[in-house]
Parts: C-alpha cells; sequence; structure tokens
C-alpha cells in the first residue's frame, strides 16, 4: 500500500477534489447524478467550500485520494476515492479532524447506510431527522453529532 499523508489542500488541489467527490458519491444509490455538471462541482468547491472553510486531503504518494471540507463546527463533505475505499482512509481523515476539535455536526442522507455506520462507528449520533424538504435534492436526510 501506498504511504497515505494527510495535509490541507491548497487551491491548485480543488479540482482534483470535486472530482473524488462526484466518483464517490456516484456509489451512492440516492446521488443524482443530473442536479449538477462536474463543472457546477468544480465550481462549488472553489468559490464556496474552499473560500469559507477548510478542506483537508489524503494523498497516495502525490495522488489525492480522500477529503473532507469543513466549517466551523462542522463537516461539509468527506469522500474517499471509490479506488480507495476500505483502506482507512476517511477514518484517518476523520481522526485528524476529531483531534483538533471539541465537537463536530454533518449532515447525510437517510439512505446512505454507508455513511451512516461509518459515522456511527466513530462516536456521530444521529440528532435530527428530516423529510428533505431543506435540501436541493429533496431526500430525507439526517444530522449527526460528535462530542470530545
Amino acid at each position: 500500500m501506498s504511504r497515505i499523508t494527510i495535509r490541507p489542500l491548497g487551491l491548485t488541489d480543488i479540482d482534483a477534489a470535486a472530482a473524488i467527490f462526484r466518483r464517490a458519491m456516484l456509489t451512492v444509490a440516492c446521488f443524482d447524478e443530473h442536479l449538477h455538471s462536474a463543472e457546477e462541482d468544480r465550481a462549488h468547491w472553489r468559490e464556496q467550500l474552499f473560500p469559507n472553510g477548510e478542506i483537508i486531503g489524503a494523498f497516495a504518494d502525490q495522488a489525492l485520494v480522500g477529503q473532507i471540507a469543513l466549517a466551523p463546527g462542522w463537516i461539509n463533505q468527506l469522500h474517499v476515492d471509490p479506488d480507495w475505499h476500505g483502506r482507512g482512509i476517511g477514518s484517518a481523515m476523520l481522526d485528524t479532524v476529531k483531534a483538533q476539535r471539541a465537537g463536530l455536526q454533518l449532515w447525510t442522507f437517510q439512505a446512505n447506510l454507508g455513511a451512516r455506520r461509518f459515522y456511527e462507528r466513530h462516536g456521530f449520533m444521529a440528532v435530527e431527522f428530516t423529510d428533505g424538504e431543506g435540501n436541493e435534492e429533496k431526500l430525507p436526510d439526517v444530522r449527526y453529532r460528535w462530542l470530545r
């Protein structure tokens, strides 16, 4: 296995982070790949996530294989390239972030059972369920919270 390093992303890494988001989400049955184009995904990462928070990446040698986008107290995105699933990369990124914070929250789709199991394994508790009216996908979601 390649050596994995975790470090903050720079603007030059953002298109790769957006590409990982899309590839990872294509493995989630409820994801509507037609809601936004790949270019719209890249613009969202460049214009919203990068300037308004912190993005940390996991690298195998020099290749970005996972990313986690943060805002104060929140995880906005956490994805690992599907080719790298099951190797502890998501756990390593999450453990890095948790070590620096007293608490975190996030939203995920209720139907995304893989993500829900992942977060629950890492000590997150479901604290709110919605019918999806408040998200652009209009899919039921769940808010998770972790406290040290």
